[in-house]
């Protein structure tokens, strides 16, 4: 049976296969080009695999609108966008996974390569399994607003030190060290090394099952976000995983000054109180798609400005003093 004929959308079988074989031919090139040695990723190189994954996915963007009409278009760049700032906050809290394991910085490049091929992996199933319920289940895009507005309210009450120290009482690294065993020792960049002759896990391994399942937390928040966006079941899974593939290069891009993104969580919960209610009141009020794609695109840059700003006028301050 014809993929779209099991899920509303109107890319054809021949585009989701050409398009999963792509990215998975790109994530081979990128680990052969980008993760060969252990000595981690320069800042200068990790922005230009940034701004190569970029440039791909505004040209398949463009080659989409072109071929599937200026609508599509929109709802995949305003996703792609939604995903790519929801990503940032992400990359906080692997930021705080990799302090809190204590992983060198040589060795976070082939947690993030795997990390990302399990969000792959989720977002997929769990796109997929979206459209469905809300082809089936129309009441279901009440039930993703509602998720939106509660994250937004969520966002703006976060405290990054409760943050810190939930990773560090994480239930999951309870869980996971009971079962199997593991020991504080690194050696290169396996995630499991025999110790006296029993083969236990490294903190690489246990930090790389924190770092999927934080991802299935915000899976909960993405999904819903984008099906706010569009209901075509293609252009939520590509916009989503064009975003989340450059997330790697874009860790070591923005790692030494992610904590100075002050109002990028302020920002996230407009965004998604704004999809929210835009969920909420679809069968009353239709909002066009400019409309919400100039929403996101002016909430991001309002709150990228505002936080350099801020950031810089502290470090003049400190200078003086």
């Amino acid at each position: 049976m014809n993929l779209n004929q099991t899920v509303l959308t109107v890319a054809p079988t021949w585009l989701w296969v050409s398009f999963s074989l792509g990215v998975l031919s790109l994530l081979i090139i990128d680990m052969s080009l980008f993760g060969k040695n252990s000595q981690g990723i320069s800042r200068k190189k990790a922005l230009i695999e940034s701004i190569l994954w970029i440039t791909v996915a505004l040209i398949f963007n463009l080659w989409f609108g072109s071929r599937f009409g200026k609508e599509l278009g929109l709802e995949f760049l305003t996703g792609y966008l939604v995903e790519k700032s929801l990503s940032v906050d992400n990359l906080f809290v692997i930021l705080l996974i990799f302090n809190s394991f204590r992983i060198p910085n040589k060795f976070q490049h082939r947690i993030l390569f795997y990390g990302v091929l399990g969000a792959i992996i989720l977002r997929a199933l769990f796109i997929i399994l979206g459209a469905k319920l809300l082809h089936h289940f129309h009441w279901i895009l009440y039930v993703f607003g509602a998720v939106l507005v509660f994250t937004a309210i969520k966002f703006l009450k976060d405290n990054e030190d409760e943050e810190s120290e939930k990773l560090k009482e994480n239930q999951v690294v309870i869980w996971l060290k009971r079962l199997i065993p593991t020991t504080s020792t690194f050696k290169d960049d396996q995630f499991f090394i025999k110790e006296h002759g029993v083969r236990k896990a490294t903190p690489l391994f246990v930090a790389l099952v924190v770092v999927e399942m934080t991802d299935l937390i915000f899976a909960v928040d993405s999904i819903p976000a984008v099906f706010a966006v569009t209901q075509d079941a293609f252009v939520a899974f590509a916009s989503n995983i064009l975003a989340i593939l450059g997330l790697r290069a874009l860790y070591f891009v923005l790692a030494d000054w992610v904590n100075k993104l002050r109002y990028l969580k302020p920002g996230l919960a407009v965004i998604l109180g704004f999809i929210g209610a835009k969920m909420l009141i679809v069968d009353f009020v239709k909002i066009p798609n400019w409309v919400s794609l100039l929403v996101v695109f002016s909430v991001l840059i309002t709150a990228s400005l505002g936080s350099w700003y801020v950031s810089r006028s502290q470090e003049k301050k400190r200078k003086k003093h």
